[in-house]
């Protein structure tokens, strides 16, 4: 019983971080459990179990580097995102996003693409190239939202190859195949469709990627933002899993030391695990969702 009551509390203490919901109810909870329709994936996918392991502590803050190196997409995020003043606001609707678009039925999924789109008709701006030209930018560009799309996947995909111990079921391929539909209510739809094609795409941006004193600013913040003091040795970790996970060109564009991925690598997981003991196996979008297909008669018990 007391071992119970102190997951519970400890539980409750993730979800608040994660959510931004002082109660700790993730504010998608309800979108995710609407409705009694199917959505773009199952329990059995590959997507539903990558974004459901803890790995993806991990894999988020390695997509926010990547996602850095790119001028354009950085321009977007220094001037229209509120990263400094509200880290874990930013935290929470990116999280909402994963979410809806993981766990959602269709309806819902449509609504909060629509909810993201019209976020990027207003994200616009001018950066300067890797060649020192400068260039106009849109959020809603094709070519930024493949580099968004592809940062994501390819952190999500390594970091639960390298630390998480659940298989992915039909391995990488599926994962990229399958996750490339959550760019199409995006209205994104030239995205690599197995592993070798996201490889390829990784390699056709090297190109555009550069460090600039407004990328170190933003990697020197993401190397200790402003977090709950008691959350600052667990990121640590993480942050240096993140860097550790990253093909050597993009660590050595990044220019932070980090430990060997043989080191963190034991290390990360064993936290992880410990994190996934303390909190329990309850997961409420998980429990909403399944339940929401059973309704859609999608799953039968």
């Amino acid at each position: 019983m007391a071992n119970n009551r102190l997951q519970e509390c400890l539980a409750l203490r993730f979800r608040r971080l994660l959510s931004g919901d002082p109660a700790g109810i993730p504010p998608w909870l309800s979108v995710v459990a609407a409705g009694d329709a199917p959505g773009q994936y199952l329990p059995t996918d590959a997507p539903w179990i990558v974004h459901s392991d803890l790995a993806t502590l991990v894999g988020g803050v390695r997509a926010l580097l990547m996602q850095a190196l790119h001028p354009g997409s950085l321009a977007g995020v220094r001037s229209h995102s509120r990263y400094k003043d509200d880290p874990l606001g930013r935290l929470s609707g990116t999280i909402r996003w994963l979410t809806i678009t993981t766990y959602g039925s269709h309806e819902a999924i449509a609504n909060e693409a629509a909810r993201v789109n019209r976020m990027h008709e207003h994200v616009r701006g001018t950066y300067q190239s890797a060649g020192g030209d400068t260039r106009s930018y849109r959020a809603a560009n094709p070519d930024l939202l493949r580099w968004v799309h592809i940062a994501f996947m390819d952190s999500f995909l390594r970091s639960h190859q390298v630390f998480s111990t659940r298989p992915i079921p039909g391995d990488a391929d599926a994962y990229v195949r399958l996750w490339a539909k959550s760019a199409e209510p995006l209205g994104l739809h030239d995205v690599p469709r197995d592993e070798a094609a996201l490889q390829a795409c990784l390699a056709a941006y090297r190109d555009e990627l550069a460090v600039t004193d407004e990328t170190r600013d933003v990697i020197r913040w993401l190397c200790h933002p402003p977090l709950p003091l008691a959350s600052r040795p667990v990121y640590a970790l993480l942050f240096q899993s993140a860097l550790a996970s990253l093909p050597d060109d993009l660590r050595r564009m990044i220019g932070v030391r980090s430990l060997p991925l043989k080191v963190v690598g034991p290390a990360t997981r064993g936290l992880l695990q410990a994190i996934s003991f303390a909190i329990g196996p309850d997961n409420p979008v998980e429990e909403a969702a399944i339940a929401r297909l059973r309704r859609a008669g999608v799953l039968v018990d």
